[in-house]
């Protein structure tokens, strides 16, 4: 029993990032049924960030009340959460949702994997983070990697190819909605909608790759990990509120009935703006996050099954093969990282190793200099003795 208990253990990681993947799967199903319905992409940003503020402020005043120092939250500190709202959720949101409501939920998830290749590209383009290295095998590899990701997404973009009639189920929730509006762009549409929802996207995962980079910076000076989601969230909640009631006009859009709607906003808040960020940063915690970065091609094959059997989206030999190559650009780009990776904490193990047995070949100086010394003293007792003792018998022979 205490195998299979540590089996379980072993192996909850693993499940936990499985369970990561359905939901942000369903997530962009949800949305694409919420957004055919009517539903304005900007305002189902704001509430979507409204709703994940809700949860994850409340979570961090409970859970970190005892570790937040308060001298850490600097304006600077500040600065950067409004980037990080900016950059990882109110831009990338709106763009995201535009490219899902003009192209598909599988193309908008293959796009996705570009962000590892597009961050490797502006951190070696800031001059920070990241290094070239082409002069060893995991610098070519993602060098390589980043060029076949983008290779893909191109192959994604401007190929359409033989359609696959893999499996359909003929039922289509968008169908009786996609008469009716025309703001909503059909899943198999091939012209300028199309090709402007494949820009957005490409354009929403550079976002997604910038929000990384502030990130990184930001988790060094505040490294409250829920605090830091939360404060994003709110930085981002208020940029997507002030932009949608800027720009939309129909007051109607705001109202959240019992219907599709509601349950987009509330279940992209709550679980995939909220809880799934919490389980992620443990599943990293516990096994880094190439570990977690290894199950996001997962999301295509979820959301491909999806939206063939519920809404009748039919794959094609150009959306496959592309895909096919993100995916192997995104495994080179993470198989060089992480030959750096264990490569700089051998080597940090290593300096470790040094700086720790320094002091302990002094203390053995210290001893064998001790140890010399009390051996120079017993010799020098006995050379006493051995004196004392020819005195004496000296002196026993002039009595005699």
């Amino acid at each position: 029993m205490k195998d299979i208990w540590n089996v379980v253990n072993g192996l909850k990681p693993a499940m936990l990032m499985v369970v990561v993947q359905i939901t942000f799967s369903s997530v962009n199903v949800i949305y694409k049924l919420a957004i055919n319905d009517g539903m304005s992409v900007r305002v189902a940003t704001a509430y979507r960030l409204i709703f994940a503020t809700a949860f994850t402020v409340p979570l961090a005043i409970v859970s970190e009340r005892r570790k937040r120092n308060i001298t850490k939250l600097s304006w600077r500190v500040l600065f950067m959460a409004f980037l990080c709202g900016l950059f990882g959720q109110s831009l990338f949101q709106n763009l995201f949702l535009e490219a899902l409501a003009l192209t598909s939920p599988t193309f908008v998830s293959a796009t996705f994997n570009l962000v590892p290749a597009m961050t490797f590209i502006l951190a070696i383009s800031c001059g920070y983070l990241e290094r070239l290295n082409l002069g060893t095998a995991a610098g070519k590899a993602k060098v390589l990697g980043s060029v076949i990701g983008i290779g893909g997404a191109m192959l994604l973009t401007f190929f359409k190819g033989a359609e696959m009639n893999i499996c359909s189920s003929h039922i289509n929730l968008l169908h009786p909605r996609q008469q009716q509006d025309s703001h909503v762009a059909p899943l198999h549409t091939a012209s300028g909608p199309r090709f402007v929802g494949i820009l957005l996207a490409i354009i929403s995962c550079f976002s997604y790759a910038l929000w990384l980079i502030i990130q990184a910076k930001m988790s060094k000076e505040y490294p409250s990990q829920i605090s830091s989601t939360a404060l994003m969230s709110l930085m981002g909640a208020i940029q997507c509120t002030i932009f949608a009631l800027s720009t939309e006009k129909d007051w109607s859009q705001w109202k959240l009935g019992w219907n599709i709607r509601l349950l987009a906003v509330a279940y992209s808040g709550t679980m995939a703006s909220g809880m799934m960020v919490i389980v992620i940063a443990w599943c990293v915690k516990k096994r880094g996050p190439l570990f977690a970065s290894v199950f996001n091609p997962l999301m295509i094959v979820l959301v491909a099954i999806a939206s063939n059997i519920l809404l009748d989206e039919q794959l094609h030999l150009g959306s496959v093969i592309g895909a096919a190559l993100i995916v192997c650009g995104l495994y080179m780009v993470l198989w060089g990282k992480g030959k750096e990776m264990k490569k700089t904490t051998q080597e940090f193990e290593a300096v470790e190793v040094v700086v720790v047995s320094a002091p302990v070949g002094e203390k053995d100086d210290q001893n064998n200099h001790s140890n010399t010394d009390n051996t120079c003293n017993v010799v020098n007792k006995d050379d006493e003795t051995i004196h004392k003792k020819t005195e004496n018998e000296g002196k026993e022979e002039e009595s005699l």
